[in-house]
């Protein structure tokens, strides 16, 4: 018989931490605490296993599935001298969700499950306590209805903000038993007049509506969001973890809160967390009441007047303080943990490694490696390359003038301006307009990951620290202001107000993440240097790596950044890209429209002075290292001149009429550009652009090469092969012009000739062409393009579809089809040095700088990446990574 139920508590479990693939990340936790004998209510996991049965057999459950709860609710009910479903002494229970990693916001839960009209007043009286019982009851009715039954939780909230209203109260910590009681009944009537049937009263009946909302929740849209921002597959499956409550909210000695053994934001080796006297879990991350600081160091800092955890319950805070030291230790990583205090009891609910920023991450890894926790190699793993992507954001420059409107909390570092919406669609469709957007919100949910992600930043009017925007926008990399208590949103007329101004939807605003700040218009910004933690880390990691990390640049400035973020050459500089401005695009368009070669000669002798100072600029600023030059490879539309202006301008430089031009354009235009003259078929039919470009590259590295004092030896890099006899007549003229310019100058060059595998059939005959060319670099963009038969301008109208449908887990000209395109790049690799032992192989374009793809490409054995310059340390730690991972 399979075993779907694991139980948990009283110091002892059936689970432990390494088995979080079937139990989830929170039951494999709550099972290792409790193996720890710290105080854990107990409780049992429903496995992983049974999400993918669930979504396997048409929604429903092994047949021996209820036998195992109903035996596990009874384990739980031993422990606690409690019975569930009994009417004088009734067990309560949460039911929350668990995925193997943590998916903060994204799946439902569902808290004081096993109230109704009777077990309500048992809790009351045995509490002694019937204001908390039935704030508990109003809380399980609102929570379920809303995640199980479908019932608004907005509705409910207006009937609560009118009682409040009516009454002159401003918390629901004032509001009497009596008072909910009337609340209660409208909440009930609510349920029935929306579904047509009342609040269910059945305990059983109420736990497995709760336990199949947390397996359809996997299914939710903000959750296959979620997944797909973070790579996380959707048949990995959710677990159910069933637990005893305890109560945060009986009165003023019980309170309930979440915290970070160290800073999630900056990574200080301090205790870092907020919690509410008399409340549940949810109000601390719901931002409907502004928590209170846990250390009292932290209370001053923030100039709070409300008393500290450590000050209010200093027995309570004296145990929660040891019990974090004990699991950062056990763990060896710091842990995002949430904990109750029930009449000055403490209870822990949860730990898990804690979601942070990139500069924590670093600080945080580098730190325990100094503290004796991680080896070195270890914190290299610590650090998630994507992250890094968050230090190369900017800062607000320290002179820059800020007109403040409204501080707020600084919950998630970087500063970034655009501006105002109020929701996530319109977000998402000025994103897509190309505009930058503020999103907006009196506080965030779940169903806003979408805008958030498509915004540049968050501001949220209510919610603390550790509230939804908070977490979430860290995890992003995105700059989060979180409770600007002071600012005033108004949906309906689209304004925000603070200090006595009103902004409006569309107007332009700052936040900086850092301060709390929020400022009016866009203020100058300033890239961040990375040194210290950054660089410690760096270094270890470039200790460790196998693979090279080149850049993609053309330009001078881009191969500046480049180096200064580490980069060891340039994998690939674009030669077309040099020509989109000013005397060179009308010198490329005389070269493409001219119908003679000495017409085309003539333009090329313009364009030659620009390329040679272009490529001994590029030279001298990597010195030495390896640069790897594609020849020309434009798409002809792309160079065509379209409007009247620009036709009358190339024709006025050539000497001929526009009409005559026009009807020049005309000819060459082609039905897919993207597999049209392009690439080596241009160099085959005009050698002379191949005569020019190689001449260029020759001449500049002699200059910088005395320049320097470095020898530069070129890789010239020829396009879109997919015949050896392309490559070969290509490679005649260039072998040709070094010939020629070795004579004229009397210097000796050293060089390499390759391709670009970017076709299918180069791939596959990878042997052959091995044998004129002493390098390949795999140009994934157009081999994802030619393998899918997909364009890559077209994709994004469908592929988004394929992923939510499940065809397609990722976008696969963002991270590599490793079983497609991956394959053809394993075959190419390894026909071409069965040719030739020693060749040089790398891969460029996007995918060289992204984690899992170099992950593949260490397994494949590639000897370098190449990607943008502001990918260099991602592609850095990623291959760092990625080689620790290839000796295990």
């Amino acid at each position: 018989m399979t075993r779907w139920v694991y139980n948990f508590g009283n110091g002892t479990a059936d689970g432990a931490a390494d088995m979080r693939n079937l139990l989830g990340g929170k039951g494999a936790n709550l099972a290792e605490m409790s193996n720890l004998g710290l105080p854990v209510p107990p409780g049992f996991t429903i496995t992983t296993e049974v999400c993918t049965w669930y979504y396997d057999h048409d929604k429903s459950y092994p047949d021996d599935l209820k036998a195992q709860v109903e035996e596990a609710l009874a384990k739980v009910g031993a422990v606690t001298g409690r019975k569930f479903g009994d009417l004088k002494n009734p067990l309560l229970v949460s039911v929350r969700s668990g995925a193997r990693v943590s998916m903060p916001g994204m799946m439902d839960t569902v808290l004081n499950l096993g109230l109704n009209d009777e077990t309500v007043k048992a809790i009351g009286e045995e509490a002694g306590d019937m204001r908390f019982a039935y704030d508990s009851y109003r809380r399980f009715i609102q929570m379920y209805s809303d995640v199980v039954l479908g019932v608004d939780h907005h509705e409910f909230e207006e009937i609560l903000e009118e009682h409040k209203s009516r009454n002159d109260l401003g918390l629901d910590t004032e509001i009497t038993a009596e008072d909910w009681v009337g609340i209660i009944d409208k909440f009930k009537g609510l349920v029935e007049n929306d579904l047509g049937k009342p609040f269910p009263q059945d305990p059983h009946e109420q736990l497995w509506g709760a336990i199949g909302a947390v397996f359809g929740s996997w299914m939710t849209h903000r959750a296959q969001t979620y997944r797909r921002l973070h790579d996380i597959p959707s048949d990995w499956g959710t677990a159910v973890n069933v637990q005893a409550m305890v109560f945060g909210n009986m009165g003023e000695t019980s309170a309930t809160g979440v915290a970070f053994t160290r800073n999630p934001s900056t990574g200080e080796k301090a205790l870092y967390g907020e919690f509410l006297v008399n409340a549940q879990g949810e109000d601390v991350v719901a931002g409907i009441r502004t928590p209170q600081d846990i250390t009292e160091k932290a209370r001053i800092e923030a100039g709070s007047t409300r008393p500290s955890l450590e000050n209010l319950m200093p027995e309570a805070f004296a145990e929660f303080q040891s019990i974090c030291d004990r699991l950062e230790a056990h763990y060896r990583d710091m842990q995002d943990l949430e904990f109750t205090i029930e009449k000055g009891k403490l209870w822990m609910l949860q730990t898990r490694s804690g979601k942070r920023t990139a500069k924590a991450a670093l600080k945080i890894a580098v730190d325990m490696a100094a503290e004796g926790l991680l080896s070195e190699e270890e914190a290299v793993t610590r650090v998630e390359p994507g992250a890094l992507d968050q230090l190369l954001h900017p800062t607000i420059d320290p002179k820059a003038k800020r007109d403040i409107i409204a501080s707020g909390l600084p919950a998630s570092p970087g500063a970034a301006s655009g501006e105002i919406v109020f929701t996530s669609d319109e977000a998402e469709q000025a994103k897509g307009d190309g505009r930058k957007v503020i999103l907006v919100r009196v506080e965030t949910s779940p169903e806003d990951i979408h805008g958030m992600h498509a915004s540049e930043g968050i501001l949220t009017s209510r919610g603390g620290m550790t509230s939804h925007a908070a977490v979430v926008a860290r995890g992003m990399g995105k700059p989060c202001v979180a409770g600007a208590g002071m600012v005033r949103i108004d949906y309906r007329n689209g304004t925000i107000s603070a200090g006595g101004r009103t902004l409006n939807k569309g107007d332009v605003i700052t936040i900086d993440g850092a301060s709390g700040q929020i400022l009016v218009g866009e203020v100058d910004m300033l890239q961040p240097a990375l040194s210290g933690d950054f660089g410690t880390l760096m270094g270890w990691a470039d200790g460790v790596r196998r693979m090279k990390v080149r850049t993609n640049a053309e330009t001078p400035a881009d191969a500046k950044v480049a180096r200064d973020f580490g980069a060891e050459g340039i994998g690939l500089c674009r030669t077309e890209h040099m020509f989109f401005e000013g005397e060179r695009i009308i010198a490329v368009r005389e070269m493409i429209l001219s119908e003679t070669e000495e017409g085309r000669r003539a333009a090329l002798a313009k364009l030659l002075p620009m390329q040679r100072q272009d490529f001994a600029e590029i030279f001298e600023i990597m010195k030495g290292l390896p640069v790897t030059i594609r020849l020309l490879d434009p798409p002809l539309h792309e160079f065509l001149p379209k409007s009247d202006e620009e036709v009358a301008e190339v024709a006025g430089s050539m000497g001929v009429s526009a009409e005559k031009l026009q009807e020049r354009a005309h000819s060459l235009e082609e039905f897919n550009p993207m597999l049209g003259h392009r690439g080596c078929r241009l160099l085959v039919s005009y050698p002379e652009i191949a005569e020019m470009q190689a001449r260029a590259i020759f001449e500049a590295a002699i200059q910088a090469g005395k320049a320097t004092g470095a020898p530069v030896v070129p890789e010239i890099m020829v396009p879109l092969v997919g015949l050896k006899g392309e490559l070969d007549m290509v490679r005649a003229s260039i072998e040709a012009m070094a010939a020629a310019v070795q004579a004229e100058t009397g210097e000796s060059l050293t060089y390499q000739i390759g391709t670009m595998v970017e076709l299918p059939r180069a791939a596959l005959q990878a042997a052959e062409i091995a044998k004129s060319a002493e390098f390949f670099s795999f140009g994934t963009n157009d081999l994802t393009q030619t393998t899918f038969g997909i364009s890559r301008d077209d994709a994004a109208s469908f592929l988004g579809t394929y992923q939510t449908k499940g065809l397609l887990e990722q976008d696969p000209f963002v991270s590599l089809d490793q079983t497609g395109v991956g394959e053809l790049v394993k075959i190419g690799a390894e026909r071409g040095r069965s040719t030739r032992p020693d060749m040089k192989l790398g891969i460029c374009g996007e995918h060289g700088g992204d984690p899992a793809s170099i992950g593949f490409c260490e397994t494949v054995g590639l000897d370098y990446v190449s990607c943008s310059p502001f990918r260099v340390p991602i592609a850095r730690l990623a291959a760092a990574q990625a080689a620790l991972k290839a000796r295990t």
